[in-house]
């Protein structure tokens, strides 16, 4: 105990700490200032520089901490990087050890490369023990002399936690003697007595510690509100209820069908935030045009959300102050403030879509729709249930949110499909989910999310998809313990790589962050032509470059097929093309309307009898 007291003492007292030893050297200021560096240091306008000195025990979660922090900040846009402890000392440092005082020239180099690193822009993370609060202070003046922020993190978690995590079996060691002065077992840690905030990492999930600091440094005007870290549902809420369905009740009506009432519910469960009902034409025009919305930050929306209207309904509606939205004779929302404004449908087709085709089933809709579209401020009177028996699936974003942290998942990987799961599909997300356990990642969750609004009159109703879904899932071909299946209610319009990003966009407000992405998404043939509409890589590409994605990470597909050798679904190897034989959906479909069994391996059994069932189901219709 003695011993420790001396060596503290001198730590504490030593007056060279960070002296100035090189001589004739000038300090350089630099030409650009720290407002030009922020204008273009990340894709979010501002000077961000700052430190997070995260601090605690080996084993306490600050590597974790700050590995997850880090990519939730560059996910969102906000340049940033982690120093490690262990990184740092296999080079910068290399030539250190752990007396106390190469643990104080390692802290006082540190806090220098932080303070760089600060200095460019950046959200700088550093991740170390620094057990002596005299190293911690210092580090903290090195970057108040600098003008810059610093921000101590208490990283704490009882001794006994460290020690029955262990990862590096460092404790054990220590505590057999074969290393010397290990903090905590041999050397003291001076925990801090006033840190910008403290972490408990034995009771609160990486998550939930990644968001306490995400909250502070929002606070402290680092990183921005997101637009989307706050989900916004249009639904009344329930203290007014009573009030605003006596008023709709009074309003003009205006008769939806279908479709429109599907995009309400898209809009009132909030897929589309921020947007607080049916696009106005200023969110209409920047939507078409730049595929994003462009007040207050950029945006991703890919594809308009409108209502049509036909002349005399504008004629009656035209100047009212509100009215109520009605489907199937009952009164569903009220549209307040309503703005009225040509709905140009050819031009509209000829942007969404990239073809005025006639005879594509959703441009055929929009044509025959109303000359006139009608936006304003949205209020759902009540949650969205079709009664078909699969409405348990119809799971809000928040609702999502919610079921992934009761998960306890560190990573949600999203696949959108239209069509039955094949092995192939299940070969990909297989895939997924070791890579991301490869990548450092515990419990990464699946979002199995099939859509579930309109689709053409040929693809397979939704009802036989979530039978097939739920077929794949009792096989065992996915895990059910780390898979949610639930229902994206949009309709499909079959818009290719504009309509994908809307896809992409709507499940990274549901909470994921990476998504699959395939061959040809939201594609289909040209009505007339027959030829792929649009090329089939341009989906995943246009994903990788697509503005306002930026805290989801593309998954492409590669390309599978069925391996006659090893008679399952493999990826293709070019070398060994005679292996392989590529069984196209329209294929898939013969076989199953035929009653004919693919081939071994193609699909689950139990799931390929829902096909054949389904489509024996037409055969007697």
């Amino acid at each position: 105990m003695e011993d420790k007291q001396v060596k503290k003492a001198k730590l504490n007292n030593n007056p060279n700490w960070g002296k100035q030893r090189a001589t004739n050297v000038t300090f350089q200021a630099h030409h650009v200032s720290r407002n030009k560096r922020g204008q273009v240091v990340g894709t979010r306008g501002g000077f961000r520089g700052c430190t997070v000195w995260l601090t605690g025990l080996s084993g306490a979660g600050k590597t974790t901490v700050s590995m997850a922090l880090e990519e939730y900040l560059v996910c969102h846009g906000i340049p940033c990087y982690t120093l490690d402890g262990d990184n740092i000392r296999q080079g910068l440092n290399k030539n250190l050890g752990f007396s106390p005082g190469d643990r104080e020239e390692n802290i006082r180099r540190i806090a220098e490369v932080a303070r760089l690193f600060a200095d460019a822009g950046l959200v700088c993370l550093a991740s170390f023990i620094s057990p002596y609060a005299k190293d911690r202070k210092n580090s903290r003046s090195i970057h108040e002399r600098a003008g810059l922020p610093f921000f101590e993190i208490f990283v704490d978690a009882p001794l006994y936690v460290c020690e029955s995590r262990d990862v590096k079996g460092l404790y054990k060691k220590a505590r057999a003697g074969e290393i010397k002065g290990f903090t905590g077992i041999d050397s003291e840690y001076e925990k801090p007595e006033a840190p910008e905030l403290v972490l408990k990492t034995d009771v609160c999930s990486v998550n939930d510690c990644v968001q306490q600091v995400i909250e502070l440094l929002q606070e402290r005007d680092i990183v921005p509100v997101d637009a989307y870290a706050e989900i916004k549902e249009l639904f009344v809420p329930e203290n007014k209820i009573d009030l605003v369905r006596a008023d709709a009740d009074t309003l003009p009506a205006l008769e939806i069908g279908k479709v429109d009432m599907q995009w309400v519910q898209v809009l009132a469960e909030g897929w589309a935030t921020p947007l607080n009902g049916f696009m106005r034409e200023r969110e209409f025009l920047q939507s078409l045009h730049f595929g994003c919305l462009l007040d207050g930050g950029l945006i991703n929306l890919s594809v308009p959300i409108v209502l049509p209207a036909m002349a005399e309904d504008k004629e009656r509606l035209d100047g009212c102050t509100a009215f109520a939205l009605v489907y199937n004779g009952r009164r569903v929302a009220i549209l307040r403030n309503p703005e009225f404004y040509e709905h140009r449908n050819e031009e509209r087709c000829a942007r969404q879509w990239g073809t005025t085709c006639k005879e594509h089933p959703y441009i055929k809709m929009v044509m025959q729709s109303g000359n006139w579209l009608v936006g304003g401020d949205l209020q759902v009177l009540d949650r969205i249930y079709w009664n078909d028996g699969l409405d348990q699936y119809r799971l809000t974003p928040r609702e999502l949110k919610q079921k992934f942290k009761a998960m306890n998942a560190d990573a949600v990987f999203a696949f959108q499909l239209r069509n039955p799961v094949h092995n192939g599909h299940a070969l990909l997300m297989q895939d997924t989910f070791r890579r991301l356990i490869d990548r450092g990642y515990r419990r990464p969750v699946l979002l199995l999310h099939p859509l579930g609004g309109w689709t053409k009159d040929d693809d397979v109703p939704l009802l036989w998809r979530m039978k097939q879904h739920a077929a794949v899932l009792e096989e065992g071909i996915l895990k059910q313990e780390s898979t949610v299946v639930a229902i994206f209610p949009s309709p499909m319009m079959y818009a290719g790589p504009t309509e994908v990003q809307w896809h992409c966009r709507a499940r990274m407000i549901a909470g994921a962050n990476f998504y699959i992405v395939g061959r040809d998404p939201a594609g289909m043939p040209h009505p007339e032509t027959k030829k792929d509409l649009y090329e089939p890589t341009h989906g995943a590409k246009v994903l990788t470059m697509a503005p306002g994605l930026l805290s989801l990470e593309i998954v492409p597909f590669r390309v599978a097929a069925y391996n006659k050798q090893k008679k399952c679904m493999d990826y293709y190897d070019s070398e060994k093309h005679e292996d392989f034989d590529f069984i196209s959906g329209t294929r898939m479909r013969k076989l199953a309307q035929e009653g004919v069994n693919p081939p071994e391996g193609f699909m689950a059994a139990k799931a390929w009898a829902v096909l054949t069932e389904y489509y024996k189901s037409l055969e007697k219709m």
